[in-house]
């Protein structure tokens, strides 16, 4: 009897395999066991379930707590599909996937993958999952205000439209938006007493006073050793993001591709077959002609890089000649319906708007020559001698940003409303002998 050659580098990635599927599951937020990634490999149902709540779980822009676990899976299942759809999966076999979680766990997986492969899922989970132990604010001006934006979905009713109901449901909304307004008025008031009362407190200078979280943990002890345990669980999924990216290759192979070289002489026992991407069935010739949505991870050489590269620029080669093809018909067929009075109008129209917008975004963006729009969560801290860091942001000049944000986005709303006069009016002038009256504030 033979005795078979066992290579101790496919012994050790098959070893590190468990470790980063391991890893993984610590990495997000009510993650699966690993077994379950193993069944979902095989298409097992019992692993359909688990797959669903955590890919809602990931979508999903509620809030991590118990009030998840109370949508029904139907609910999430059809959430994710949608969710999904909206992003581009390009997989069609999740639509056709049945709600009630009997099967469909490969297909799951696969679509956690491509999640996966788009952007730092377990980063973006440990953020949002975060504890902030100071008070924060959230804040961003990377959006462009003064454009309009794409059209909204257009919504036919059911039957005819009441006035009066679109009324009430202004003035509902006009209601909720003034008791957020005072409930947010209420609550800086009462930070700005804590800040107030613990002022020279703290052991940071540079803050001078604790904050809601930090006098809550003197106030109740028992609060505090909560908040720890909350803290040591946040490092450890930090620890597991970490462990998670040193293994993620190990992943990928797992997931799109044969792990390694068989060694010379050796008959190779594991193939493309072996992969969860190789396990599925093909899918329909439409479904088939879409690119590839799960990462390639190359091996350790300059050749293989230098194809990649090669590959890369002939690609860009033929995109730019295909773009100037098509600039070069528009133009001609721009020439050729250009010579009427029609077509200089709208584009000097065209013209007109672009130019205010821009000149819009000019003013809301460059009144000053000020550091790099702000973004993200910034810390309320209560300085009585004005002094400023290089990275703190003064909230006169937070206010007179969003004043001029305001203003923009008062520009925009009287453009929409000029454009809801001329519709209406045209409809109104349509049918001869109605009297039109127009809403309030209209």
């Amino acid at each position: 009897m033979r005795r078979r050659r066992v290579d101790p580098a496919a012994g050790a990635r098959a070893g590190a395999l468990p470790e980063a599927i391991a890893a993984l599951s610590r990495s997000l937020p009510s993650g699966p066991s690993p077994e379950i990634f193993r069944r979902a490999k095989f298409d097992r149902p019992e692993a359909t379930s688990a797959l669903w709540q955590l890919l809602f779980r990931v979508l999903s822009p509620l809030p991590a707590g118990n009030a998840l676990a109370s949508i029904a899976l139907e609910v999430q299942a059809r959430l994710v599909k949608s969710a999904l759809c909206s992003q581009g999966y390009p997989r069609l076999a999740l639509a056709q996937l049945p709600e009630d979680g009997s099967k469909g766990s490969r297909e799951l997986l696969l679509a956690l993958s491509w999640l996966l492969a788009r952007g730092p899922v377990p980063e973006q989970m440990l953020a949002q999952t975060r504890v902030p132990l100071g008070d924060e604010m959230t804040v961003c001006q990377c959006e462009a205000l003064a454009s309009l934006g794409p059209p909204a979905p257009h919504m036919e009713a059911e039957g005819p439209v009441d006035v009066r109901h679109v009324q009430w449901l202004m003035g509902k909304l006009r209601f909720r938006w003034r008791q957020l307004v005072s409930s947010q008025q209420e609550q800086c008031a009462l930070l700005s007493k804590i800040h107030l009362y613990t002022r020279g407190c703290h052991s940071d200078q540079n803050l001078g006073h604790l904050s809601v979280t930090e006098a809550e943990m003197l106030r109740d002890p028992e609060g505090g050793q909560k908040l720890l345990r909350t803290l040591e669980h946040e490092s450890r999924r930090l620890e597991a993001v970490l462990a998670w990216r040193r293994a993620e290759p190990v992943f990928w192979q797992w997931m799109v591709r044969k792990p390694t070289h068989p060694s010379p002489g050796i008959p190779s026992r594991s193939g493309p077959q072996d992969t969860v991407l190789g396990t599925c069935a093909p899918e329909a010739p439409a479904a088939a002609s879409q690119p590839t949505f799960l990462p390639w991870v190359p091996e350790c050489g300059d050749g293989e890089l230098e194809l990649v590269v090669r590959e890369l620029q002939t690609l860009e080669e033929e995109l730019r000649e295909a773009v100037e093809r098509r600039r070069v018909a528009w133009e001609a067929k721009a020439r050729g319906c250009g010579r009427g009075p029609e077509w200089s109008a709208a584009r000097r129209a065209s013209r007109e708007t672009v130019e205010k917008e821009l000149g819009a975004l000019q003013r809301c963006w460059e009144q000053d020559s000020g550091p790099a729009p702000a973004h993200g969560p910034h810390r309320l801290v209560r300085r009585e001698d004005g002094a400023a860091g290089d990275r703190d942001l003064r909230a006169a000049e937070l206010i007179r940003t969003l004043r001029s944000q305001e203003a923009c986005l008062e520009a925009v709303l009287r453009q929409l409303q000029g454009q809801c006069r001329q519709e209406l009016a045209g409809l109104a002038g349509a049918l001869p002998g109605l009297i039109w009256i127009p809403p309030p504030g209209l």
